[in-house]
């Protein structure tokens, strides 16, 4: 498959301060790519300089083959955005935006807009200002869609919508997919990410920590050991839950030999499970 982003070695300062030191990574065209961290890890200041929202410090973004500059905007009509916080003009209607938003287009927007609207049960006869948090987002899922971009950046999009809406989102997401759209896709939840995911970057502190797919990351010689114990375990391990009857650990490496040290030990019973995503996460953020 080929490349239809790639940045290399992003840096973004604020002043002295960094919000991304060299973050590199390639997105395929057609994955939907999982860009997960908590909060104040990158992941909106990477999605900003992507759009020149803000201008990056140093480093490369190409689009479709084509390096993206602050002045590069006419790009953007193959990028549909959505970001962590929607800001639109109180007064109008949904109808309104939409309409507005058809304006900066030569080719009609209004029909797939309403579309995605009738799906996500937005109203959009309603003032912007009267709008609960979910139907602003939803808002702001159909103007990132309505173009029918070929890459689409969405910046913690399910936030706000309930579960019922989350399932239609996701169906709706899978379809772009299967038309051969591309799909950033930044979120702190895990659960959403398993479950939508081709890939994932994980990132922390500014800087990429790990990138591979949702089955790579979470089989990946990493163990959760669950162990029934008398005996306190030594501090080398990574222990992540404990309570009467187990003390489990998660752990990184060859089964063999942690299972040979822990024969040191007086165990009474051991478990060896799969981790879920949000073990693994943890393991990288230890």
């Amino acid at each position: 498959m080929k490349n239809i982003l790639e940045i290399k070695n992003l840096v973004k300062y604020y002043g002295k301060t960094v919000g991304v030191n060299d973050v590199t990574m390639e997105i395929q065209e057609g994955e939907i790519f999982g860009f997960i961290g908590p909060n104040g890890a990158g992941k909106s200041t990477t999605i900003r300089c992507i759009m020149r929202l803000i201008n990056k410090s140093s480093g490369i973004i190409t689009f479709m083959n084509k390096e993206l500059n602050p002045l590069s905007y006419k790009d953007n009509i193959d990028i549909g955005y959505l970001p962590s916080e929607i800001n639109l003009y109180e007064e109008m209607t949904g109808k309104e935006i939409l309409k507005f938003n058809d304006s900066f287009y030569t080719f009609d927007t209004i029909e797939r807009a309403n579309i995605i609207s009738q799906r996500l049960k937005v109203d959009l006869s309603r003032k912007i200002k009267e709008l609960s948090l979910g139907n602003l987002k939803k808002i702001g899922i159909v103007l990132s869609l309505a173009h029918s971009p070929k890459l689409i950046i969405m910046d913690e999009a399910s936030s706000e919508l309930d579960p019922l809406m989350k399932e239609e989102f996701y169906s709706i997401l899978k379809e772009e997919k299967s038309k051969g759209k591309t799909i950033l896709f930044s979120s702190h939840n895990l659960a959403e990410v398993r479950k939508i995911c081709d890939r994932v970057a994980i990132i922390k502190d500014g800087k990429i920590i790990k990138i591979a797919s949702i089955n790579e990351l979470i089989s990946s010689s990493i163990y959760m050991i669950k162990i029934k114990t008398n005996q306190e375990l030594s501090n080398g391990y990574n222990i992540i839950a404990k309570n009467d009857e187990f003390t489990t650990i998660l752990y990184n490496g060859d089964i063999n030999k942690v299972i040979k040290d822990l024969s040191n030990h007086k165990i009474e019973r051991i478990l060896i499970e799969e981790p879920s995503l949000e073990d693994v996460f943890m393991h990288y953020y230890k």
